[in-house]
């Protein structure tokens, strides 16, 4: 299962070169790590789950509006039905979606329709369902009404508390483009506080030297500028992103070949890319549909940098399967932990450092089968399947993978899932990153056990950028049934004894 399982160089490599040069995939310590999740936990809840606010609204006024049937067991019956057409007619509307200062009127039209078609299935099915009879107009009526009515209303104080705290923490955002032009919108967003967002720092190329004036001097006449940082280079792009945790992008039109060629860091470091018009042309409609306004400025998002989110079900499936995988494999855990103390020692559990979601550090669980000389071996050579000073017992558990056990554990806790790229120490992560230019897009999604690239024979002494490809088509190409192939291929694998 694993890819650290690969004949590497010695560890006899300078440790200096664990250090990324800019443009390549940066990962953050722990204490780094920690910051960035302080700022995040900082934030209001809307950057976590946007959705879940008004899917709770929309569900309360729905089941306070079958309170007006005078049958427990009818509105037992209509519930999961009217919640259920509801929420799918209101998440087809993109009524879920996140929008920095909602408009709770604009929403009103589009919700009390959708709640009123889910009314009209709901009485059209009602008849055929058991313990149910035919709704009378008058009370159909008179639920839709109720439930628009609450639905309109928790609406509102969902969307109040969000402009509240939007517009007292806005969010942190670069604006990338020619500089003058750059300048210029980044001067009227931060005159309009209240439009949500915050430059942070202008993207920029290098400017040609300051007009001097008849005396010698620079002419500061000449820059009305803000007073942001111009970032013009990869290395500053990563520091401002990371230090100011930017997660949103303002790209305006003309940016030239240069700056254009920054847009995979920005892709890399997850920020979301929105397309601004700086001209205020006043075109409310562009190919894509209909766009947003921020201070007066038409923007329109383009595709999100932002790994997919496969949502619950994957998470779900992570803990029920590493759930009862634990309680069923505990017997052969405790055994291997028995002999692996009676044959190699104290220290039956090798904890390393591993690279996660998003170059989050965790602490990857194994069974120990090989003792490295010290840290510096353990963080800079790849370990060797048939390496001589395995004993019998620890070859038996590589070559099974049972060694991999464990890390149900860090399944479990929800550093990993079963299914996805293959996590690496971060001496690694920097060197791939640096050589192969997508392996950092690996990093999109949460680590797995096993995946894709592992399946096709993709361990041990192979390609690299094989796997990164691999793993890449995986995310791509994410879905719940894809995880579920891979799962049971990956058990193929471990019958034919040919490793995941």
């Amino acid at each position: 299962m694993s890819a650290e399982r690969t004949v590497a160089s010695s560890s006899a490599q300078p440790r200096q070169d664990t250090q990324a040069p800019p443009g390549t995939f940066v990962v953050a310590p722990r204490e780094a790590t920690a910051r960035r999740a302080g700022a995040s936990a900082r934030r209001p809840a809307r950057t976590r789950h946007p959705a879940a606010a008004p899917v709770a609204a929309d569900c309360v006024a729905a089941l306070l509006g079958l309170l007006l049937l005078d049958d427990p067991r009818q509105q037992a019956v209509l519930a999961p039905l009217l919640v259920a057409g509801v929420l799918l007619l209101n998440a087809r509307g993109r009524l879920y979606e996140y929008a920095p200062l909602p408009d709770t009127l604009g929403q009103v039209p589009s919700l009390t329709g959708r709640i009123a078609l889910a009314w009209s299935l709901t009485a059209v099915l009602a008849p055929a369902l058991p313990w149910s009879q035919p709704l009378p107009l008058r009370t159909l009526l008179g639920m839709a009404a109720v439930q628009a009515l609450l639905s309109c209303c928790g609406r509102a104080l969902v969307h109040r508390h969000r402009r509240t705290a939007t517009l007292r923490r806005p969010s942190p955002v670069l604006v990338l483009g020619p500089g003058d032009q750059a300048r210029g919108v980044a001067a009227a967003l931060l005159r309009r506080p209240g439009c949500g967002v915050r430059p942070v720092g202008i993207v920029s190329e290098p400017a040609d030297p300051a007009p001097q004036d008849d005396d010698g001097g620079a002419d500061t006449a000449a820059d009305p500028g803000p007073g942001l940082p111009v970032l013009c280079t990869e290395d500053e792009l990563h520091r401002a992103v990371i230090q100011n945790d930017v997660r949103a992008v303002f790209l305006l039109a003309g940016q030239g070949p240069g700056l254009t060629g920054l847009l995979p860091t920005l892709h890399q470091l997850g920020c979301d890319l929105w397309e601004l018009d700086p001209r205020c042309s006043g075109a409310g409609h562009g190919p894509d549909g209909p766009r947003q306004y921020v201070a007066g400025f038409a923007c329109r998002p383009l595709t999100s940098a932002a790994p997919p989110r496969p949502g619950v079900g994957k998470r779900l499936l992570d803990i029920a399967v590493s759930g009862v995988l634990l309680l069923a494999a505990a017997p052969v855990l405790a055994v291997c932990a028995l002999v692996l103390r009676a044959v190699e020692g104290p220290g039956v559990i090798f904890r390393q450092e591993r690279v996660g979601k998003d170059g989050q550090l965790f602490t990857l669980l194994k069974f120990r089968t090989h003792r490295p000389a010290d840290q510096q071996e353990a963080a800079t050579r790849w370990s060797v399947a048939d390496e001589h000073r395995m004993s019998a017992f620890c070859r038996f558990l590589r070559g099974t993978s049972l060694d991999e056990l464990p890390q149900l554990w860090n399944v479990l806790r929800g550093d990993m899932s079963l299914v996805g790229p293959r996590p690496e120490r971060p001496f690694f992560v920097a060197q791939f990153s640096q050589t192969y230019p997508d392996y950092a897009h690996r990093h999109r999604m949460p680590t797995g056990i096993t995946g894709l690239a592992q399946i096709h024979g993709l361990r041990g002494d192979t390609s690299i950028e094989d796997r990164c490809r691999f793993d890449n088509a995986y995310i791509d190409s994410w879905s719940f049934w894809q995880d579920l192939c891979i799962l049971l291929r990956t058990v193929g694998c471990l019958v034919r004894r040919t490793g995941s």
